[in-house]
């Protein structure tokens, strides 16, 4: 497991937002360590942005982002920001040593729209598993399924339906690549597909 508390899940967003830019953040030496405290800070000068983030997931023993690339070297200096900063912050208030992360992150390169839209399924999707763990084989209430996923704070699932909250700022507007947003039937079936490719 990699994210114990919500403290743990706060500080990966935290590290999301201030790790995409050119310049250093150290969240430790800002004055409060709740989330959205420190993306409503208007001082964080985070300079040039890496990458776009697309969308996020965090599962309890690791998380799912969809990246572009905006800068050269972008994801792999973003990534490295996010995990080694992550890594430190966990190893020090769990008293531990060495790697959190098994290896390097895996990518996969997105060539189209298409792809894109069911990526972006899965990563949303991904969190349903913790709350009905038949839903990749199409056995789920969806109704209760859906105000479980929209209320699951440490995904942008919420974002992408466009609900207002602080941790808007972390993620890039995706909805131009959709001619209309799916809902999230759509969204599951795409998911569900992803899963059977």
């Amino acid at each position: 497991m990699v994210f114990l508390d919500e403290k743990d899940y706060e500080r990966f967003l935290m590290l999301l937002y201030a790790s995409n830019g050119t310049n250093p953040i150290w969240i430790s030496s800002k004055i409060s360590p709740v989330l959205e405290d420190f993306l409503k800070d208007e001082s964080i000068e985070r300079g040039e942005p890496l990458v776009e983030i697309g969308a996020y997931a965090l599962m309890p023993n690791h998380p799912h982002i969809v990246l572009k690339q905006i800068r050269e070297n972008g994801i792999a200096r973003f990534m490295q920001k996010v995990f080694t900063g992550y890594t430190m912050y966990f190893n020090l208030k769990y008293s531990r040593t060495g790697a959190l992360f098994a290896g390097t992150y895996k990518a996969k390169h997105i060539s189209n729209d298409t792809y894109l839209k069911k990526v972006i399924s899965y990563v949303l999707m991904n969190p349903a598993e913790l709350f009905e763990s038949e839903w990749k084989k199409g056995v789920a209430n969806i109704d209760t399924l859906e105000k479980k996923l929209l209320g699951y704070r440490y995904s942008s699932l919420p974002d992408f339906f466009g609900i207002v909250r602080t941790e808007n700022k972390i993620i890039t507007d995706i909805g131009g690549h959709y001619d209309s947003v799916p809902n999230l039937n759509e969204m599951l079936s795409e998911a569900q597909e992803y899963y059977q490719d």
